[in-house]
């Protein structure tokens, strides 16, 4: 699935903008090196039009944030899940298939009760699930800590609602474990970007991050897990949805180049915390992840078998080309507390759909790609079973009023 260069040619000189570069520019009166929008006056942005029903992916943004990663890439960016956890891997294999859970958008920040509620739920999987079937690992899509990712708030947020998941804690940052603009009445942020998830996901050495959990040494905020049975491939999407700045190119060739190595015999996932496609009516797909994963698919030759994503707050599947690719988001992992902090569908396809119990599918305005289903109501989560055979997806939902976990949406690749 291809985008037209007709639909955003208008975007094409759209720079990615440092904090200050981006305040001067909306400031100044005349001498604009793009186009000035419609939605845009003298004074700035007055609003943006809403995206058009079924229009699975945003406009490209005129002016984007970017947030270097502060440290430089080590060279080996892919690391082997036995180096993690020898038992486990080993349990894995001899298992024939490996387990894991699976969700973004996790920080409660508004109060930890839903947050909590998902970490109880994984827990009851993982301690009464036979041995074969045990999760071996959580793997995060991304925000975890809300909302400029310091260092003081994993405690809180990360630490304490997961200090009974006996398990590994992988993950990707999302948006807001690497921005630094504050909120009005926030604390001042005086940490650099990613500080935070440096301190506990890219540790040199696993140190004491909490009295209940060692911290993870993956080697980067993008990086590679080759686990039994199935390689994931982590993209960071940056602050505003994108893996690169403005002339420079090295996330995307990491990816590529991921692709082309990733083993034939093994799965392939890829996680990005920003949505390729989303039908939501707050965030809408992310154009610049989109057109960098159709880049990296079409330049490596290999198409992994599904994507998985977070930021926004509620569960879509869609599925795109003749090949039927899965697009997962996954992003209503705790930070959303109660149903009106969900993500909603874009409000007349919800009106369309409105057999709660399993919404039909949905052609979107763009051909091939139709979202499967969706729930946009209660939090929940991924439990992923990858064998040789398949890929075996399961979104469990975690209702607010404390019913019952249910499986909500079971399908496999």
């Amino acid at each position: 699935m291809r985008y037209s260069a007709a639909r955003f040619s208008h975007h094409a000189l759209r720079p990615f903008m440092s904090s200050s570069q981006e305040d001067s520019i909306m400031a100044a009166d005349s001498g604009h090196v793009f186009p000035i929008p419609p939605h845009l006056t003298r004074h700035g942005a007055v609003g943006k039009p809403r995206r058009p029903d079924g229009d699975p992916v945003a406009e490209l943004k005129q002016i984007t944030r970017f947030e270097p990663i502060p440290n430089p890439a080590p060279q080996q960016l892919a690391v082997p899940f036995s180096v993690f956890d020898p038992a486990r891997s080993k349990a894995a294999e001899s298992a024939g298939k490996l387990v894991f859970h699976c969700v973004g958008d996790v920080g409660g920040v508004n109060g930890a009760a839903t947050q909590q509620a998902i970490a109880d739920a994984m827990e009851e999987q993982l301690t009464t699930a036979k041995a074969a079937d045990k999760p071996a690992f959580f793997y995060v899509l991304g925000d975890l800590v809300y909302f400029n990712g310091q260092q003081r708030l994993y405690k809180q947020e990360f630490y304490e609602p997961y200090q009974y998941y006996r398990a590994l804690i992988f993950a990707i940052p999302g948006n807001h474990d690497g921005d630094t603009h504050v909120r009005k009445g926030d604390e001042p942020d005086t940490e650099p970007s990613l500080f935070g998830f440096f301190q506990n996901f890219c540790d040199s050495a696993p140190r004491h991050a909490s009295p209940y959990r060692m911290s993870m040494t993956q080697p980067y905020p993008y990086w590679t897990l080759e686990a039994p049975f199935v390689s994931i491939i982590g993209l960071y999407s940056n602050v505003e949805g994108s893996l690169d700045a403005r002339g420079r190119s090295d996330q995307q060739f990491f990816l590529e180049a991921q692709l082309k190595a990733a083993a034939k015999d093994k799965r392939l996932l890829v996680t990005v915390h920003h949505p390729p496609y989303s039908l939501d009516s707050a965030h809408g797909g992310c154009p610049d992840i989109l057109n960098a994963l159709e880049r990296a698919f079409q330049a490596s030759g290999r198409t992994p078998d599904a994507v998985l994503s977070g930021h926004v707050h509620n569960y879509q599947r869609f599925s795109v080309g003749s090949s039927k690719l899965p697009y997962i988001v996954a992003g209503a992992g705790g930070y959303a507390h109660d149903a009106r902090s969900m993500h909603k569908v874009q409000k007349n396809l919800r009106a369309k759909t409105k057999d709660k119990a399993k919404p039909k599918p949905i052609q979107t305005t763009l051909e091939g790609v139709v979202l499967e289903t969706y729930h946009d109501e209660e939090p929940g989560f991924l439990r992923i079973t990858v064998s040789k055979r398949s890929i075996d997806f399961e979104y469990y939902l975690v209702p607010f009023d404390d019913s019952p976990v249910t499986l909500f949406d079971t399908f496999s690749v």
